[in-house]
C-alpha cells in the first residue's frame, strides 16, 4: 500500500504536467481502485453518478478512505480543510487531483471558495463536498451544513446524495475498521484497516436534484434527508428517488 501511495505522489509530480484533465481523472480513477484492492477492500456502487458535470456530490463522510472509495466510483474535485494541502505525500496526492482548499472558521475564505466553486461548476467540473464538516462513526449521519451548497444554487447547478457505508462482506453488519473519529489517530485507523478482513465500501448515488427555490439551509436538510434514506435502503419518490442498484467488485 505504501509503495503504491508513494508511486502515486511521484506521478502527480513527474507525469501530471503533460497530461490532459481527461487523462488525469482516468490515472486517478485507475490508482483508487488499486489501492482498494490492495487493503482487500470491495468496491459496491449502487445507482447511477452523474456522468457528466456540473454537479455538487454531497455526502456523508466516515473515514479517511471516503475520498479513495468515491475517487474510486466516480472522479470528482473535493473541497479539503487547507492543512491538507501541507501533508507530507497526501498533499502532494490531493493537489494533484485538483482539490479545493478552505481554511476552516474563516468565513472571508468560505466566501472565496464558494466563488471557486461556482466557477468549477458553471465549467461543467464534478465536484464534492462533506457538508458534516467532520467525520462520524457512521452509525448516523450528523447535521450537514449548507454553506458550500451556495456554489450550486449560484451556478444553478444540481446537487446529488451519496451514502456511503463500509460493511462486513461475510455478515453484512457495519464494520468500523475504517473510522477515523474522535481520539483515532491516522495509523491507527489505516492499521485496523489493513488489519479487517471482508470490508466492503458502498456508495450509493442518489437522483441529483437542483435546490428550485430552496434556500441553503433548506436545501442542505432536504439532502441530509435523502443521504439518510439511501443509507438506509429506502427509495423516495420525486426528486430524491433511488437510481437502479449497479454492483462492482474492488
Amino acid at each position: 500500500m505504501l509503495a503504491h501511495v508513494l508511486q502515486g505522489a511521484w506521478t502527480v509530480r513527474r507525469e501530471f504536467p503533460r497530461l490532459s484533465s481527461a487523462q488525469k481523472e482516468e490515472r486517478i480513477q485507475a490508482w483508487a481502485l488499486e489501492l482498494l484492492a490492495r487493503l482487500a477492500i470491495k468496491l459496491v456502487v449502487k445507482g447511477q453518478p452523474s456522468l457528466i458535470g456540473p454537479v455538487l456530490l454531497v455526502a456523508n463522510h466516515i473515514s479517511w478512505l471516503d475520498i479513495v472509495v468515491m475517487h474510486a466510483a466516480r472522479h470528482c474535485r473535493f473541497i479539503s480543510k487547507a492543512d491538507v494541502r501541507h501533508w507530507p505525500v497526501v498533499g502532494t496526492l490531493a493537489t494533484g487531483a485538483d482539490t479545493l482548499y478552505i481554511e476552516r472558521g474563516s468565513s472571508r475564505d468560505a466566501m472565496r471558495v464558494v466563488h471557486q466553486m461556482k466557477q468549477s461548476l458553471v465549467q461543467g467540473d464534478v465536484l464534492a463536498v462533506f457538508p458534516e464538516g467532520t467525520t462520524g462513526d457512521g452509525t448516523r449521519v450528523l447535521p450537514f451544513h449548507g454553506n458550500l451548497l451556495q456554489a450550486a444554487i449560484s451556478a444553478d447547478a444540481p446537487a446529488q446524495p451519496v451514502a456511503l457505508q463500509f460493511t462486513d462482506d461475510a455478515t453484512g453488519a457495519q464494520s468500523l475498521a475504517p473510522c477515523y473519529v474522535g481520539d483515532d489517530t491516522l495509523v491507527r485507523s489505516v492499521w485496523r484497516t489493513l488489519c479487517a478482513r471482508h470490508v466492503v465500501a458502498e456508495v450509493h448515488f442518489g437522483v441529483p436534484q437542483h435546490a428550485l427555490g430552496r434556500d441553503r439551509r433548506v436545501w442542505a436538510v432536504d439532502l441530509h434527508m435523502a443521504v439518510q434514506s439511501l443509507r438506509a435502503g429506502r427509495a423516495l419518490h420525486g426528486s430524491k428517488a433511488c437510481a437502479t442498484s449497479v454492483v462492482q467488485g474492488g
